[in-house]
């Protein structure tokens, strides 16, 4: 568990001159390989050909920018949805491959290059990989077998703990809510194979609880498991997860109140709570003197865990322990294996028709485990110092833009406007790539096993985090890396960043004019910019810390105008029946309003005094804001789009196209609407925050 992931709220989604560090630390030479730019996916720039004719932008915005491009571009096989973020991943996806192949064929490759080198050798090796069949498990399921008593049981969970393999719960580092400067401890719920606990109660999700004790069935008969015994270890794994489950939060509790994940205790106090899984001899498993407090996140859950160690049978723990440890090596086994896993967890659960081909799985992989050592060989051949220049500009003036609303705001007091400013001075940016790369000495690969790498980078990773307990905050860190197309906010460090794969078109086009690249990637700058404020990002103040800086009154107030946005995006339909949960997306909406409308100003400051070009017989606005909307052009499989329904806290992409212009005077001025067009809001129904 990177808490820091669950925290931090996402968007989504040339060669370097600067040296890159090598994996001993040491400056590294100019890369040898040169990238193929022709064998590349084309970029998914903005284009006014692709304009519905017939369409009616103040009636349905997304679908007069969007509609003939999303009719003419259907989801493809393997995917679960298509857009622009899935188009720049296949690009980037296309770099990855380059790379990994070039490292593969390296003889005597050291560093970052070994290690991405030895994953997609033995990844690719599906013979290997189907001859070994499920031995790479077979001691790992042994002891498993062996656990008869709850303190086997207990054991044997920290005992795999201890290797980075969780199963009933989350544990790692992250900054301490009181002192983000410094790292300590969290504990977290876990143990679900489901999206969220309402998969287990929810009746309209029935079937798919159902197909999930089908698939567990048959993970346990693949594992060795006779087909009948499996039928029924499959029925006590699914009571057990759903008396999890009845323990767990939402996804909609969990995202609309971060003080959730804060719950400081003394491992003493949690050993109390927690009799039979002590938390001080958690600790000493792991290597790690008992902390004075850590955090144990939903305590109930916690309690819950050690009941069952007590009364769930032994048998029921077997059942649910080999299931889950088959279930999450699937897909680095042999095909029976990584096809189940498919089935279930892509096909059934999210309507994916195709298995992903073994290069894209095996390059998943390797951003999963050993991403930030990809990235540094990526930035190399992919990412230009002009391109990080530019955004630098961007950037900055997408802040003063910031600055200048929120000392205009006419509802907040200057009390509170003060705190607020102070937030926006200590914004920090990070762009592109890591300052300082991360160092990965230490980690053992070979071109022996592809589970065995995984393993070991999973090992690796686990201890490199434990590392971080107790000692201060590295804010050189990166929570994604380059070659991921997505872009976040950490209120712990009050950090935004913007991984090198997003500065494509349509977000940003270092060739493109001001509106274009404002209406992308400043949206964007000015979306993270505003998680600060959002309604979970504005219970940190400018230093991180988790504390109340606002007056009783403003607090009333921005409530008062966040509420009036759930409403807005509760009333959309993503499916006859199916609204978006605007409570669930509430953070990603006010992101997106106050974003949208901070980069317009920053677009219209940048271009002041300069006449309007008229590009293909389009205004700055409107090329603005036709740009946002190619931004979010997404279509989705049914089945993915129930999940993100249930699950995602950012709306359905056709939504976010028309969520925020809808609310702004400037978007109606532009493609002159009038009152009573859908995408105007009258002065009642418009919501204006920040």
């Amino acid at each position: 568990m990177l808490l820091s992931l669950a925290v931090a709220a996402a968007v989504a989604g040339c060669q370097r001159d600067a040296t890159t560090t090598a994996v001993n630390g040491d400056a590294a030479p100019a890369p040898a390989f040169t990238l193929d730019e022709s064998a590349l996916p084309r970029v998914n720039r903005f284009q006014a050909s692709d304009f519905d004719a017939a369409g009616n932008a103040c009636a349905d915005f997304g679908k007069y920018v969007n509609g003939t491009w999303l009719a003419a571009n259907p989801v493809p096989g393997d995917r679960t949805s298509w857009g622009a973020f899935e188009m720049l991943d296949e690009r980037s996806q296309a770099i990855q491959r380059q790379l990994a192949e070039h490292a593969a064929a390296s003889h005597g490759a050291t560093g970052v290059e070994k290690i991405v080198g030895d994953i997609w050798a033995t990844g690719l090796d599906a013979a290997a990989i189907n001859a070994q069949g499920i031995a790479p498990l077979e001691s790992e399921l042994a002891a498993i077998a062996a656990l008869d008593a709850p303190a086997k049981i207990a054991d044997y969970v920290r005992t795999s703990a201890a290797k980075g393999q969780f199963t009933v719960f989350g544990f790692g580092p992250e900054a301490d809510f009181m002192d983000s400067s410094m790292n300590i401890a969290y504990a977290f719920q876990g143990g679900l194979g489901l999206p969220d606990r309402t998969y287990y109660f929810d009746a309209d999700k029935k079937d798919k609880l159902e197909a999930y004790q089908a698939h567990v069935a048959k993970v346990l008969e693949l594992s060795g498991v006779p087909a009948a015994d499996a039928a029924k270890q499959a029925a006590d794994v699914v009571a057990f997860e759903t008396r999890l489950a009845k323990v767990s939060k939402s996804s909609e509790e969990m995202s609309r109140d971060v003080s959730l994940y804060y719950n400081p205790v003394s491992p003493a106090d949690a050993d109390r709570l927690a009799p039979n899984f002590p938390w001080t001899k958690f600790f000493e498993s792991q290597g790690l003197q008992a902390p004075e407090m850590f955090s144990l996140a939903i305590p109930d859950f916690h309690a819950e865990v050690s009941t069952m160690i007590a009364d769930v049978p032994a048998a029921s723990w077997q059942s649910y322990l080999r299931f889950h440890t088959v279930d999450s090596a699937s897909p680095f086994l042999a095909d029976a294996f990584a096809e189940e896993h498919f089935n279930f967890y892509s096909k059934t659960l999210r309507g994916q028709k195709e298995i992903k081909e073994r290069g894209k799985r095996v390059l998943d992989t390797i951003t999963r485990q050993t991403g930030e050592a990809l990235g540094q060989m990526y930035v190399d051949v992919a990412f230009s110092p002009e391109a990080k220049e530019r955004m630098e500009t961007l950037v900055a003036n997408l802040g003063e833009a910031l600055k200048v609303r929120i000392e205009n705001l006419d509802w907040m007091s200057d009390e509170t406007k003060a705190k607020a400013m102070e937030k926006w001075a200590s914004f920090t940016p990070k762009i592109g790539y890591p300052d300082k790369w991360r160092d990965w000495s230490g980690l053992a690969t070979s071109r022996d096993s592809y589970i065995g790498n995984v393993l070991a980078a999973n090992e690796f990773n686990y201890k490199w985090q434990l590392g971080k307990i107790g000692k201060p905050v590295d804010r050189t860190e990166w929570a994604m890396p380059p070659q991921m197309v997505n872009a976040y906010y950490n209120p712990l460090q009050n950090e935004i960043v913007f991984p090198a794969a997003i500065l494509q078109p349509p977000f940003f086009d270092a060739n493109a004019d001001d509106p274009l690249n404002y209406g992308g990637i400043g949206a964007v700058i000015g979306h993270e910019m505003t998680h600060g404020y959002d309604d979970q990002g504005s219970r940190f103040d400018a230093s991180g810390k988790f504390q109340n800086w606002w007056t009783e009154a403003d607090a009333k107030g921005f409530m008062a105008r966040t509420d009036k946005l759930v409403q807005q995006f509760n009333a959309y339909e993503a499916a006859p029946g199916l609204h978006v949960n605007g409570k669930l997306t509430l953070g990603e909406n006010i992101a997106d309003l106050g974003g949208l409308a901070t980069a317009y100003d920053a677009m219209r400051k940048a271009t002041e005094g300069s006449e309007d070009p008229m590009i293909e017989g389009l205004t700055r606005d409107q090329r603005f804001f036709a740009n946002w909307a190619t931004v979010w052009r997404r279509n989705f499989t049914d089945e993915e789009l129930k999940v993100r329904i249930a699950t995602d806290p950012h709306a359905p992409a056709n939504f976010r196209a028309i969520g925020a212009p809808s609310n702004l005077p400037a978007f109606a001025a532009a493609y002159q609407c009038t009152p009573g067009d859908a995408m105007v809001r009258d002065a009642g129904a418009r919501v204006v925050i920040w």
